[in-house]
């Protein structure tokens, strides 16, 4: 265990603290204010305040973690030893920035707190972000600066017993339309073929007649391969399923469809279940409670997982409407305009609410790569979209991170605009998964 002193002891001090110490590093922490009691300790003991104890092992605080409220912060980005830093502190600190500050910020998501520019779909622009504007959206900064700290703790304190996290793969796929042209219902079906029609897309009106009439099998309907690749790799992935009523942005097949609810429960025996709230109950808590019961009432047990629809997320809204329908795990926090870290971090972590100043018991999983961010964003070709996934999970592993990656059912299809993308999640599930 390692004594931590510090002036004041607020609960942004004792999160970040333990999300470096505790959750990455995997070392027990104490804190505390008395010096006292820091004086008498004879184990490893560290401070964290404006200025040394005495002899010990000294990281200078900026007054950041012991504010309360939210302000715009001045960040001035700077170098060392290859890293950024912000959050400078003076020549007597181990490091010359606070560390710990550093993560609190980039953790909480405090910028998105703050004014900022949102995208067409009403989410925080990751333009707009400290990490996208000084290049380092790609790298897991706090666990890179936590890597660094632990050397200096190895170096000060050789006999501490750290119990690091290892290396992990988690694969997550969306379901946003479990077919592509069955169980859609009559109107829906009719206005389809009428579209491909009008457009003379006369190949895709023959390909939706047969699927609709049983000539021809689904190309959205890929469970069943996805169950046989997870196997090969003995992973155990989990499908959030939006189950929201059909609207402008959520457009599945109706809950009511038995071969949809059949889908779910036979998935369900084979990985874990999500739900993905869709566009509209983002905003809409009513919305929300009936989607959950939903889905929870065709797979006979309680939904305790989430992903955003279109990864709406806002803060702090959206995250107290999961805990309010008792949520365990989030796994939103990622971007769909661009591949790496919202959050800087590649271990998941607790919310914590800033609004409110507490540390909460939603778990939060962040991904850092999504098909359609390289289909659609980034207009990748299937050689560029390997070098993404490269260098993601090379940025994980290089850390002992979790490596999530966000897929969907339909990009499995290998028709239309996925033709060749199976390969790709192939590929990704091989390189995810190597020893």
């Amino acid at each position: 265990m390692i004594l931590i002193y510090t002036h004041k002891i607020t609960n942004r001090v004792q999160y970040s603290l333990e999300l470096v110490f505790e959750t990455i590093l995997g070392l027990k922490i104490k804190l505390t204010s008395e010096k006292q009691e820091f004086a008498d300790f004879s184990g490893p003991k560290i401070s964290y305040c404006y200025r040394p104890v005495a002899e010990e092992l000294h990281f200078a605080a900026v007054d950041f973690l012991f504010q309360n409220g939210i302000e715009e912060q001045e960040l001035k980005v700077f170098d060392v030893d290859g890293y950024p830093a912000f959050f400078k502190t003076n020549s007597n600190s181990e490091l010359p920035f606070d560390v710990f500050a550093l993560s609190f910020y980039l953790v909480s998501r405090y910028e998105e707190y703050l004014p900022h520019i949102r995208d067409v779909f009403d989410r925080f622009d990751p333009k707009e972000s400290i990490a996208y504007k000084n290049r380092f959206i790609k790298r897991p900064l706090v666990n890179l600066w936590a890597q660094r700290l632990k050397v200096i703790l190895e170096s000060k304190f050789p006999d501490l017993d750290f119990k690091s996290r290892n290396y992990q793969f988690l694969p997550t796929l969306d379901v946003d339309n479990a077919f592509a042209y069955r169980q859609k219902g009559v109107v829906r079906t009719i206005g389809a073929s009428l579209k491909y029609l009008f457009k003379f897309q006369f190949s895709k009106l023959v390909r939706q007649l047969k699927v609709v009439f049983g000539l021809a099998h689904d190309p959205y309907d890929t469970f069943e391969h996805l169950n046989e690749v997870h196997a090969e790799y003995k992973l155990h992935p989990i499908y959030f399923f939006l189950v929201a009523d059909y609207g402008f942005n959520d457009k599945n097949v109706p809950i009511e469809s038995r071969s949809f609810q059949s889908v779910i429960k036979s998935t369900a025996d084979e990985a874990e279940i999500g739900i993905h709230p869709g566009y509209v109950s983002n905003e809409n808590v009513a919305k929300l409670e009936k989607e959950i019961k939903r889905l929870a009432g065709v797979i006979k047990r309680d939904v305790t997982k989430s992903r955003q629809h279109f990864l709406k997320l806002t803060l702090p809204e959206t995250y107290r409407n999961l805990i309010h329908f008792d949520m365990k795990e989030d796994y939103t926090m990622g971007y769909a305009a661009t591949v790496g870290f919202r959050a800087s971090i590649c271990t998941p972590f607790y919310f914590y609410d800033l609004d409110l100043e507490v540390i909460t018991d939603l778990k939060v999983y962040p991904f850092c790569i999504m098909d359609a961010s390289l289909k659609f964003y980034y207009n990748y070709t299937i050689e560029e979209a390997k070098e993404a996934i490269d260098e993601m999970v090379d940025a994980v592993r290089q850390v002992d991170g979790t490596f999530i990656s966000l897929w969907h059912n339909e990009s499995l299809s290998d028709e239309d605009i996925w033709v060749g993308w199976r390969s790709i999640y192939s590929y990704l599930l091989e390189k995810a998964s190597e020893k």
